[in-house]
């Protein structure tokens, strides 16, 4: 019997064979989408046994799912984007003209120099914990870990809350930013379409939050270092007006606003400006070898604040006197036409470039709302993860994403609608202050968690030689990061009951600083509740989520790789 050639077979036999697998696919594809947002296997929410961590010592960079479900996706680009752009937003680009109206160049530049030199503490001592407990969460788990559970749990609501209320106002600030080019559609169709838009990337996951930050980080440092080098230009004469301006503005009107009262108040602004830099402690959990990725992700962060946030700043100072009506003349403090930005870039007589500019704070604004989405969702996860709480939260589906956590971040960012009617910006500004100093309590914590983990590991018999990865100012530099951490919030105190405009009186000072007792009633509350103890470094945990590796050999392969590179690439490992 002759078998008949597939190629002979009738057209419609073909056809309808084809429409089989076509269907097949489709079923099977609509099958694991569902599946994916089943909870993760418990297996892979069982910490590993220490024991098989040590046996599997040589392999822990390559594991694939964090011990709580998340993936360990983000690769070395999306991290090293993610440090260097990632706290490039809204308070650079829009809230640092306020800053200047109220402090003046002198205290612009002087503040976020103090902060970034705060912050440069507190990264090194956050990478050296996350490089030894790269744990879902990081410092919220280890304001638990080191300190005291209580403290974790205020710290840690406090930061989520900030993240929570930041997103519907970055939906709003879009909304705003697109103002700037047409006013004839109303905000809520904006909110609209960007709540969808920041919905969808995190339902793709931690993957979808590392390239869009990827690709937005780059856009944001484009812009940044093209308005550095436009800025040096039209200093010294150039552009279209060919004036030369150099340094009359920090002569006069002058370099200070409102004297020592405008310096305090601009380190709020500073702290908001560099909101966002902790986050490479919440990546580790998400990141494929945080071994290398961390330390290279924290020792940028010297240069970023050098280029990306000082020589700006005093461009700014230099471009735009603080005397301007312009900086305070926006309808809101997102409002892109009070950016000093796009003021020093019209000013120069450009016509087409300050519409440029507004597209890269649209983007920023998105990226910043991008950014609270992932940073609530964690957190909330992580607190869940510690019993501190609902369990719901800590729901993690099969493709590592806390679904739960992200579902209510969303849900926060509905009340961006409660903008679009004239109640909506009193109720926001009372939103805010329950989390309006939650920067401070975050940097302090870490560098507490620091100065507490050193101790433990002195007092537990281990020394710094087993340590991959050591903060190079070491708990010196985490002692100097918490004292700064206390005095800014000592100035805002001081601005609270002494405002630079009026006279004090209840709202103005607990729209200011009423993060501060409610951090307080938080941690008071849970202490008493829960009877937690505070922590002792003889019995701090130093083991759970522990990366166990062999130290001097990772040490060993490292140096006999940089051996094998180009000058040029040694150069720059050692600088950036």
């Amino acid at each position: 019997m002759t078998q008949t050639p597939l190629n002979s077979q009738p057209y419609d036999q073909l056809t309808a064979s084809a429409d089989d697998i076509s269907d097949k696919n489709i079923t099977d594809l609509f099958h694991r989408i569902i599946d994916s947002f089943k909870r993760a296997p418990q297996s892979e929410n069982v910490p590993i046994d220490m024991n098989q961590q040590k046996e599997r010592a040589n392999l822990i960079n390559n594991i694939e799912k964090d011990e709580t479900g998340l993936h360990r996706t983000l690769k070395n680009r999306h991290l090293q984007m993610i440090t260097i752009g990632g706290a490039i937003g809204t308070g650079l680009f829009i809230s640092s003209g306020t800053a200047l109206a109220t402090g003046g160049p002198g205290a612009l530049v002087l503040d976020f120099i103090i902060i970034g030199f705060m912050l440069f503490n507190v990264c090194m001592a956050l990478g050296e914990l996350c490089v030894v407990f790269p744990v879902s969460g990081s410092f919220i788990a280890y304001g638990s870990r080191f300190l005291d559970p209580a403290w974790g749990f205020a710290m840690g609501w406090n930061y989520a809350l900030h993240k929570l209320i930041v997103i519907p106002l970055e939906l709003t600030a879009a909304g705003i930013v697109i103002n700037y080019w047409t006013t004839s559609i109303n905000i809520g169709v904006w909110i609209t379409i960007f709540l969808v838009f920041l919905l969808i990337i995190n339902l793709f996951g931690v993957r979808g939050y590392g390239e869009i930050e990827f690709y937005m980080s780059i856009i944001k440092v484009i812009a940044v270092i093209g308005f550095i080098i436009l800025g040096i230009v039209l200093v010294f004469g150039g552009g279209p007006n060919h004036q030369y301006i150099g340094g009359k503005y920090w002569i006069h009107p002058g370099p200070f606003a409102n004297g020592f009262k405008g310096v305090c108040s601009v380190f709020v602004t500073a702290a908001f400006a560099f909101g966002g830099t902790e986050m490479v402690g919440l990546v580790a959990a998400e990141t494929d070898n945080p071994l290398k990725t961390i330390p290279r992700a924290t020792k940028q962060v010297f240069w970023r604040i050098t280029i990306f946030y000082v020589v700006s700043l005093a461009l700014i100072g230099c471009l735009v006197p603080y005397t301007s009506p312009r900086l305070l003349s926006g309808s809101s403090s997102y409002d892109a036409s009070a950016s000093p930005f796009v003021i020093a870039i019209e000013d120069a007589g450009f016509k087409v470039l300050p519409s440029i500019f507004n597209a890269v704070i649209l983007c920023a604004v998105l990226s910043v709302g991008n950014s609270n989405v992932y940073g609530a969702s964690r957190t909330l996860c992580a607190l869940a993860e510690n019993g501190q709480a609902p369990k719901v939260l800590a729901y993690i589906d099969r493709k590592g994403r806390p679904l739960s956590a992200v579902a209510l971040s969303i849900i926060i960012g509905l009340l961006a609608y409660i903008n679009c009617a004239n109640v909506g910006t009193q109720l926001f500004q009372w939103l805010l202050a329950l989390s309006g100093l939650s920067s401070f309590f975050t940097w302090g914590s870490i560098c507490a968690c620091h100065i507490m983990f050193r101790s433990a590991w002195k007092a537990q018999g281990h020394t710094l030689d087993e340590l991959v990865f050591v903060a190079p100012l070491g708990i010196v530099g985490s002692y100097f990061g918490l004292l700064l951490n206390i005095l800014c919030l000592i100035a805002q105190f001081y601005i609270a009951v002494s405002p630079i405009h009026g006279s004090v009186t209840a709202r103005s000072f607990f729209e200011a600083y009423l993060a501060v007792p409610i951090v307080i009633i938080s941690y008071i509350v849970w202490k008493i509740w829960k009877k937690t103890p505070f922590m002792r470094p003889s019995t701090i945990d130093l083991e759970t989520g522990r990366r166990m590796l062999n130290v001097q050999q990772l040490i060993d392969e490292e140096k006999a790789e940089r051996r094998s590179w180009p000058i040029w690439k040694k150069m720059f490992y050692e600088c950036c």
